[in-house]
């Protein structure tokens, strides 16, 4: 279980649109798991590696137009191909740190940003 360190990201989503914002995440390793029983009517929520997403629902999200959310994907091609196979527009973005990345959008319009690894971090090997 992660002591320190970001826990989870709050992203405001309609209700309708949750539940596929769950799903696309799951095409970056995220899997979707049960919140606190009080939170059960206001979101859904997924989780990789001790970092949570939580899709709260609301009837008029705001959803930044850049803010965005950076996720690590070290099988980063793998991961690119999943997301077009599943209909998901890519678009490539130019190197920093190293890394290749690129953007996405999920279901709900948030932007994603896909890394093979963080700053500061060393190529997979």
């Amino acid at each position: 279980m992660r002591t320190h360190g970001l826990h989870h990201v709050a992203l405001e989503t309609r209700r309708e649109d949750a539940q596929a914002c769950v799903d696309f995440f799951g095409l970056l390793g995220f899997e979707q798991v049960d919140p606190p029983p009080t939170l059960v009517d206001i979101a859904l929520w997924a989780e990789r590696d001790g970092l949570q997403l939580h899709f709260l629902f609301k009837d008029d999200p705001v959803i930044p137009p850049i803010a965005h959310v950076a996720v690590i994907c070290p099988d980063y091609e793998a991961t690119q191909a999943r997301l077009r196979d599943a209909g998901f527009e890519v678009r490539e973005h130019e190197v920093h740190w190293g890394s290749p990345r690129c953007y996405v959008d999920d279901p709900a319009g948030h932007v994603v940003e896909i890394m093979r690894f963080p700053p500061g971090g060393a190529p997979p090997s």
